[in-house]
């Protein structure tokens, strides 16, 4: 089977490994000249790190990244406890790990490097269309390539090729690396999070360290509607910093880390879900598929999911059949999370008054008593429901 895999990121990377394994004719196109990761901190969770054991990074990400145990946040004006999700035991089993992108990038490089996956570069995909022969893929460039087989779509939320019209969130937030201050009181197994009703949120995550550093660095985040985004950025640092600081003080040795606007990233989220992820010779994985708000912190593991399933189908199905069997495989995991997503990201960045009531009074009360605490703690770790259903173990 010659199968073209657009876009070289955290799910192209494993399908790309993944496929090349099962004995097929990969190439991997990427935009840029250098094939590279685009984003700060993430949380891979314990669904997404046993996909990294079968891929053979997870050695080299658990090197890199840093375990944490616990989620905890705060509202600010109260200091009232209003999320509290443990893994389990401090040092244990079960964890988060907070990661940068680059190390977990690098990674899964390093893999399909040593499993000879061909990555072309400099090649923006901008179409693909099917004939009798096969579907061919177009780029900026002008070139085209093919007839392919199967061209799997891991391109993200901004792929060209994508059929997913998604809704934009009203929030969004600015995203920076800091390096872990060495007086700093925090504990670093553990990402912490301020609020002030839903409107405002900072919070800082461990992240382990970079490519070839040694340095402990965090990934330092701030929720900030999307329509307020240029307004943040003509509006003089120091301004930012004191709100921060202001919110959670704290945090005062990372913010003063943030000395330009350019050091902090910002990122818009949509929800979204394709109601069939495939079509003639095509299939849709990772933001590609589904998108929604990294509340939950689950967009790297299901594109981690979502590549491993879909490779397990091709290696039992003929194709006709391996897409339709994808789609069945990951569909209830993605629903529940993506209607989750929905419901509870307006809790914590959102303009209103009353769901930050709701969420300080009621849920979180509750979600520290059985059952809802080991509810809670599967639906962090990804394992709330069976993540890729009919397939057998890879």
């Amino acid at each position: 089977m010659r199968v073209a895999i657009c876009g070289c990121g955290i799910g192209g990377l494993a399908a790309a490994i993944f496929g090349q394994r099962s004995g097929f004719d990969v190439t991997l196109f990427d935009q840029f000249e250098v094939p590279e990761p685009i984003g700060s901190g993430l949380t891979i969770q314990p669904v997404g790190l046993a996909i990294l054991a079968q891929l053979g990074a997870a050695k080299t990400a658990l090197a890199k990244g840093a375990k944490g145990f616990q989620m905890l946040g705060h509202e600010a004006a109260n200091g009232r406890v209003v999320l509290d999700v443990s893994y389990g035991e401090r040092g244990g089993e079960f964890f988060g790990l907070g990661i940068h992108r680059s190390s977990l990038f690098e990674a899964m490089l390093e893999v399909a490097r040593a499993e000879g996956v061909a990555i072309t570069a400099q090649h923006r995909v901008v179409s693909t269309e099917a004939n009798d022969q096969g579907r061919f893929v177009h780029f900026a460039n002008g070139a085209s390539v093919g007839p392919f087989d199967l061209v799997i779509d891991t391109s993200g939320a901004n792929s060209a090729i994508s059929p997913l019209v998604s809704k934009a969130l009203p929030y969004g937030a600015i995203w920076g690396t800091v390096d872990w201050p060495e007086e700093c009181l925090l504990p670093y197994d553990r990402l912490q999070q301020r609020y002030c009703r839903a409107s405002s949120m900072v919070g800082v995550m461990p992240i382990g360290t970079l490519p070839n550093e040694t340095t402990l660095k965090a990934a330092l985040f701030w929720s900030l509607r999307r329509d307020q985004i240029d307004s943040w950025q003509a509006t003089p640092i120091e301004q930012w910093r004191d709100q921060a600081t202001a919110l959670w003080p704290e945090l005062k040795p990372f913010t003063d880390q943030i000395s330009a606007h350019s050091q902090m990233t910002p990122a818009v989220y949509s929800h979204g879900s394709l109601s069939k992820p495939y079509g003639d010779r095509i299939v849709f994985i990772g933001d590609a598929a589904h998108r929604a708000s990294p509340q939950l912190g689950q967009g790297a593991n299901m594109a981690l999911l979502d590549a491993a399933a879909l490779m397990q189908c091709l290696n039992l199905y003929p194709l006709e059949q391996a897409l339709p069997n994808y789609m069945k495989s990951r569909r209830r995991h993605v629903n529940i999370y993506q209607a989750l997503s929905w419901a509870f990201t307006p809790m914590y960045q959102s303009d209103s008054r009353l769901l930050p009531v709701l969420r300080d009074y009621i849920l979180a009360p509750l979600s520290r008593m059985p059952p809802a605490q080991a509810m809670l703690r599967s639906l962090v770790k990804g394992t709330l429901v069976k993540s890729i259903r009919g397939l057998p173990p890879l």
